[in-house]
């Protein structure tokens, strides 16, 4: 995947986990764990493609 397509999905992912934490923080208490499950999934994806964007840039370098 190239660096472009890297960045691309991770500030998919960074929107997503802004957002999953605005639901979470208004949501009702009856639905707060599945969100802060799928909120637990994307942030560590995004963590996991962060690692992948930083080590291919110093690859790159």
């Amino acid at each position: 995947m190239s660096l472009r397509a890297l960045a691309q999905e991770l500030y998919t992912l960074e929107k997503e986990t802004e957002q999953l934490r605005r639901e979470f923080e208004t949501a009702p208490p009856e639905l707060r764990q599945a969100i802060e499950l799928k909120l637990l999934q994307v942030t560590g994806e995004r963590d996991k493609l962060r690692a992948i964007l930083q080590a291919k840039k110093e690859r790159d370098i």
